[in-house]
């Protein structure tokens, strides 16, 4: 058989854990017996990243930089538990913070829906897809505790001595024990998440919302509003009125009341931790966050990264290094993987290869849909004989799927 010829290489960048076994099944049994790829490999497993010192991190969000694609497992983020278990020099940053860095992208996160796994709201028809803006606020933030009596400020010193933007904000007079935290972030970054935003609204052909808490945080959230108004008269107005598609700012409140009510279709714009807890219950909602894509989008909607929403799956690699068998969803993976290569058909124009993608998306959801799944979708499925299939089982009936639907295809031709 023919494999399809794709021109211009894409990033892989490998993980951790079950994620790491599930990843190099996927792409053994998937992609490569049938794309003619180059790939830019980067391994960022704990252990290399802590012999490189994490330089290897930095390498490979530049490659996705130069070559505009990357595809990632899950990697662990190390904590102290962690940093003792590996032995490592360090608590290393997390590798997607790092990432996002350098790519300054957009995080957007949406479910995969499949016709036969009952949602939580049941009015929710729709892909609802979150998009997170990934810089600053309180994971850039700095925090302390106090242990007296006192006062605290914000301060800002200008660079230039003679100007007079000096400034000086009481916060609180503290008569005792007491915390506090100051968050910031920039015109530039919330600049390029709105266009990341606009830019995926138009590629999707779906509405865009934003919501903030502007009537509270006046200054800090009605510069996201006044941004993201300002983009859309001005850059993007025109071609959302062509395509028919809208824009509009609601508080997270009213949002969220809005969402449940919906029956989804839409791009929700969100600061950055509230799009992390809203991307978390967007899955539950849906059914499972083993069936929730994860892509990076930079402002100009070139640079592109996908991944799974998920973690590296400790638990069921804990099993594995025993020898048992793991019933491990590796949909999101596969669809990293499907995501990242219509990323590529896409700047390359190549519709054998946006094709290919999309077959292999539809062959995961028949196959879910025809009642063969992992441990963690069979619960919703309401049988009651246990009849689940491993991680290895699912991808081998996947192949088995996926190699009748292209033999008849020309596009191997």
């Amino acid at each position: 058989m023919k494999k399809i010829k794709v021109t211009n290489p894409i990033v892989e960048i490998n993980g951790d854990e079950m994620a790491r076994i599930m990843w190099d099944r996927i792409k053994e049994n998937l992609i490569l017996p049938y794309l003619d790829i180059k790939i830019i490999y980067f391994d960022l497993g704990i252990k290399n990243r802590d012999e490189t010192n994490d330089d290897i991190t930095k390498d490979a969000a530049r490659a996705i930089k130069k070559y505009q694609v990357g595809i990632k497992c899950a990697t662990i983020t190390p904590d102290k538990k962690r940093m003792k278990e590996f032995q490592l020099k360090k608590i290393w940053d997390s590798p997607n913070a790092t990432i996002r860095n350098i790519i300054h992208g957009t995080i957007f996160r949406e479910p995969i829906l499949v016709k036969n796994i009952q949602k939580f709201i049941p009015g929710w028809k729709k892909p609802i897809c979150i998009a997170r803006h990934a810089y600053a606020d309180q994971y850039a933030a700095k925090e302390f505790s106090i242990k007296e009596k006192g006062n605290l400020y914000f301060i800002f010193l200008p660079e230039k001595k003679k100007s007079k933007g000096l400034k000086k904000i009481k916060i609180h007079h503290f008569q005792g024990n007491g915390i506090a935290m100051g968050m910031f972030n920039t015109d530039e970054s919330i600049y390029g998440f709105a266009r990341s935003c606009f830019n995926y609204s138009i590629y999707k052909k779906l509405p865009l919302f934003l919501s903030t808490k502007n009537t509270i945080l006046k200054s800090y959230d009605g510069r996201y509003v006044d941004i993201f108004d300002h983009v859309y008269k001005h850059e993007f107005y025109q071609i959302f009125k062509r395509m028919n598609i809208t824009y509009e700012h609601c508080l997270i409140d009213d949002m969220i009341a809005k969402t449940i009510k919906s029956d989804g279709g839409f791009i929700w714009a969100c600061k950055n931790y509230d799009g992390d807890v809203q991307s978390d219950c967007i899955a539950q909602g849906f059914g499972s966050l083993g069936m929730m894509t994860s892509v990076l989008l930079n402002p100009d909607g070139k640079i592109f990264e996908s991944e799974a929403a998920h973690g590296t799956v400790t638990r069921h690699f804990r099993s594995h290094q025993k020898g048992e068998k793991t019933s491990t969803n590796p949909v999101a993976s596969i669809f990293a993987w499907t995501r990242g290569l219509k990323h590529r058909a896409f700047l390359d124009k190549n519709k054998i290869l946006e094709k290919f993608s999309t077959i292999l998306e539809k062959t995961c959801i028949d196959l879910v849909e025809s009642g063969k799944v992992t441990k963690d979708l069979f619960f919703y499925l309401n049988k009651k004989k246990e009849c689940f299939l491993d991680t290895e089982t699912f991808i081998k009936e996947l192949k088995i799927n996926l190699d009748k639907k292209t033999k008849s295809m020309t596009i191997f031709l």
